[in-house]
């Protein structure tokens, strides 16, 4: 028993060996294959560098061209360990290896074939602001498997592809501008004509406003103490942009309600008595 097992151990040192310089040889092939791949991204990184691809874009090309460059050099590197392999084998068991494996990590490769379809579409672009399930914030940077969201509170959110591939995806920021809106009250008995123009011209002469998308405002509810203004307009689609606009918005309107002598009122609230109430009597006194 102690024979065979020596002699087991003897040949499996002869054999390694005997494999030292195809190992070498595997080593070197692989020192040369990455050196090549670095050098091939530099080339596609000058060649597409002038185009006008996306950034996401870019970055799948650039993966691409070193995973098939690094895939060539293993593929060389394992039939000169193993002589007797072939292309033929090698692409065969990597077909039933990646069926295998394909079950095994069915998820990253569901983030994997997402964020390749994220970096090809036209959409959602790095430094857009999004909401997606609840997570709102700027994209920062988008790789195979997942998406770097910024929170607009400075919190990064790591999403998997998947999860902005599979469901809506709200972008605020696909357009340079977009419409904000605020609603204002004036009281009951203000002529409605009258505060609807001092309200346009209020918000006509906002500075950081497109006025030639126009300015709309719309005589909305009656409220508990108020007739409510539903007023819109097209200002920067930024988060930080529409915060700016509402707030300068709403010190224009009111500003000129103000000078048109127009309340905005407080909330008022009526009390019915079904028997008349007591004002100012002393006890036992009658009215």
């Amino acid at each position: 028993m102690l024979d065979t097992l020596l002699n087991q151990l003897n040949q499996m040192g002869t054999e390694f060996v005997r494999s030292l310089p195809q190992l070498a040889i595997a080593l070197v092939i692989l020192i040369v294959t990455a050196i090549i791949a670095n050098f091939a991204v530099k080339i596609t990184d000058g060649l597409i560098g002038k185009s006008n691809l996306r950034p996401s874009l870019r970055n799948l090309v650039e993966t691409i061209v070193k995973l098939a460059v690094w895939i060539l050099g293993l593929l060389i590197a394992m039939i000169v360990v193993f002589p007797g392999l072939t292309v033929g084998t090698l692409v065969a068991g990597l077909g039933i290896g990646a069926v295998a494996i394909g079950f095994a990590f069915q998820d990253i490769f569901e983030n994997f074939l997402a964020g390749v379809l994220i970096m090809v579409r036209e959409k959602m672009r790095i430094g857009d602001v999004i909401e997606c399930e609840g997570i709102i914030g700027k994209v920062e940077h988008i790789t195979l498997r997942e998406t770097h969201v910024r929170a607009l509170s400075g919190e990064l959110t790591v999403v998997p592809n998947s999860i902005l591939f599979k469901n809506p995806v709200e972008i605020f920021t696909d357009k340079d501008q977009r419409r904000h809106d605020v609603v204002i009250g004036v009281s009951y008995d203000t002529d409605l004509d009258e505060a609807a123009e001092v309200i346009r011209k209020s918000v006509s002469a906002v500075d950081n406003i497109d006025v030639e998308k126009g300015i709309d405002i719309f005589a909305q509810e009656f409220n508990s103490s108020s007739v409510d203004f539903l007023v819109r307009w097209w200002a920067g689609s930024t988060p930080r942009s529409g915060w700016e606009s509402k707030d300068n918005v709403v010190r224009a309107i009111k500003r000129g309600l103000d000078d048109a002598g127009i309340e905005i009122p407080f909330p008022y609230i009526t009390h019915t008595f079904k028997e008349r109430v007591p004002m100012g009597e002393k006890p036992g006194e009658e009215v």
